[in-house]
C-alpha cells in the first residue's frame, strides 16, 4: 500500500487511448511511426483550427488557440528549469517497427493524455480521422480508424460511434497501486527494460550508457513536471525521505544507441533524436523508492517523451 503522502503527490490525471487503424492500400511506412503520427496530428490540428496563417508569434488568439492547448499546453505552475515549449500534456507510443504493410493490415498505437489535455479527446480524434484521409508517411498511405479503446479494453470509438461513458480518467496513483499488487505476486523488481530509447542528460552530458542516479533524477523530474502541469503545490521534491536515499547498483547492462530522424514544421528543419535502449540488471530496487520507478513506466522519462521516448518496465 502507498502512504498518504505518496498517494497525494501522484494525483496526476491521465487516460491511455489504444488506437487500431486499418491500412487501405499497400504501402511502406517509416520504421519509427511516432514521428509521422505526431507530425500528421499537428498538421491536421493546424488545418482545422488555425485562423492566423500559422503566425504563432504574432497571433492575437494565442491564449485561446486549440492547437496550442492540445500540442503545447501550458503549465499551471511553470518549473524553473523549463525553457522550451515542449508539451508534457501527451505521449504517443507505437512500437511496431515493420515497414511493409498491405491493404487490410492493422497498426496499433497509443495516445496518453495528461491533465487538461484530457478534455480535448474530440480534437485528437478528429485529427487522426483527418490524417487517415490525408495519408501517413512519404507515400501518404490512407487508413481508417477501426477502434479506440481504454485500458480496460472498453470501446470509445467503433467505426462511427463514440462512447464517452467509457472515457474513464485515472490517476498515476491508481496505476502505481495496480502495478505494485501485480509485482508483489510476481516477486520481481531487479530489472529495467527500456522498450524505447531514453535520452538522458547527466552532469551536462547526454548518456551513452545507463546510470542509476541519472535515471532516478529523470523519474523525479518527470513526476515534478506533471505535478506542475496539474498545478499541485506539494510535489515529489518536498518529500523528506527522498532527500537521502540509496540507489541500487547496476550489475549488468545491455544497450544500443538509437537515432530517429524527424522533420520539424515549426522550425522548418530536420532533427535527429537520439537515445539508448536496452536492459539493466540491478540490485533489488528498495521498497521505499519502487513506487516512483513504477510511476516512471507510464509517464516515460528523459527528453522527447511526446515521441514515445523513455518507456521502460520494471520486471
Amino acid at each position: 500500500m502507498l502512504n498518504q503522502q505518496l498517494s497525494d503527490i501522484l494525483q496526476i490525471r491521465y487516460i491511455k487511448l489504444h488506437f487500431t487503424i486499418v491500412l487501405l492500400t499497400d504501402t511502406i511506412l517509416p520504421v519509427d511511426k511516432v514521428s509521422a503520427l505526431r507530425g500528421g496530428m499537428g498538421e491536421m490540428l493546424l488545418r482545422a483550427n488555425c485562423v492566423r496563417d500559422r503566425d504563432c508569434k504574432n497571433c492575437d488568439f494565442e491564449s485561446e488557440c486549440i492547437v496550442r492547448r492540445t500540442m503545447y499546453s501550458k503549465y499551471e505552475i511553470v518549473p524553473r528549469f523549463v525553457t522550451t515549449n515542449d508539451s508534457v500534456g501527451y505521449i504517443l507510443e507505437c512500437e511496431n517497427y515493420d515497414e511493409e504493410f498491405y491493404e487490410g493490415d492493422t497498426l496499433q498505437f497509443q495516445l496518453i493524455l495528461f491533465g487538461r489535455t484530457i478534455v480535448y479527446f474530440n480534437q485528437y480524434m478528429q485529427a487522426f480521422y483527418a490524417l487517415g484521409i490525408e495519408g501517413i508517411g512519404k507515400e501518404h498511405a490512407q487508413y481508417r480508424i477501426k477502434s479506440v479503446t481504454n485500458t480496460q479494453n472498453e470501446s470509445l470509438f467503433d467505426n462511427s460511434a463514440v462512447y464517452m461513458k467509457n472515457y474513464n480518467v485515472q490517476t498515476l496513483d491508481a496505476y502505481v497501486k495496480y502495478r505494485m499488487n501485480e509485482m508483489n505476486s510476481l516477486n520481481c523488481q531487479n530489472r529495467l527494460v527500456f522498450h524505447t530509447p531514453a535520452t538522458l542528460k547527466y552532469q551536462g552530458k547526454f548518456l551513452e550508457t545507463y546510470d542509476m542516479e541519472a535515471i532516478w533524477n529523470a523519474i523525479l523530474r518527470r513526476i515534478y513536471m506533471l505535478e506542475c502541469f496539474e498545478g499541485l503545490t506539494f510535489t515529489v521534491y518536498d518529500v523528506e525521505e527522498l532527500k537521502d536515499i540509496t540507489l541500487p547498483d547496476i550489475v549488468e547492462q545491455k544497450i544500443r544507441s538509437i537515432s530517429v530522424q524527424r522533420y520539424s514544421s515549426t522550425q522548418d528543419r530536420k532533427m535527429l533524436l537520439t537515445g539508448i535502449k536496452g536492459i539493466i540488471q540491478v540490485d533489488l530496487i528498495p521498497d521505499q523508492i519502487l513506487p516512483y520507478f513504477i510511476a516512471g513506466e507510464l509517464i516515460h522519462i528523459g527528453k522527447n517523451t511526446s515521441f514515445g521516448f523513455g518507456r521502460y518496465r520494471v520486471i
